[in-house]
């Protein structure tokens, strides 16, 4: 069987990263963890010298009316450190409308208690489970 490497999905926020990645088949997405933004590329160099990633998928924030939202210059600024820390490394982007939305949903659905619901860090790394599994169906 052969075996390529992870698909690593990143949730990016100014303070806190929701983190999803594939198994090495690349066809189940899970939630990784999710780290202090300022500990994100610590984090990723780790976690790229442990498990072989051959792609990581960067959420792209739009609003309703598909202009980008004003997270989308902080993004930006994180993945030209990105390609120069990680240079042979791609980066794709993926629409991440409603991926909160639809994260507290999941929460609710899978009976997560409303104490749980409240821990941003859980909503973040489900976000960005979210937007890998939307990569992974379209690609």
């Amino acid at each position: 069987m052969f075996l390529m490497g992870r698909i690593l999905a990143i949730d990016y926020g100014s303070k806190r990263t929701g983190i999803a990645v594939t198994d090495e088949m690349q066809i189940i997405a899970s939630g990784l963890t999710s780290v202090s933004t300022k500990n994100l590329i610590e984090f990723l160099k780790s976690y790229t010298s442990s498990e072989k990633v051959d792609l990581i998928v960067i959420g792209l924030p739009k609003q309703m009316n598909n202009e980008l939202s004003e997270s989308e210059p902080l993004i930006l600024k994180f993945i030209k450190i990105l390609n120069n820390k990680f240079p042979n490394m791609p980066v794709e982007r993926v629409d991440e409308r409603f991926t909160s939305k639809m994260a507290f949903q999941t929460m609710i659905a899978s009976g997560i208690n409303k104490n749980k619901r409240k821990n941003k860090s859980l909503v973040d790394e489900i976000s960005a489970t979210i937007i890998l599994q939307s990569y992974l169906a379209n690609k």
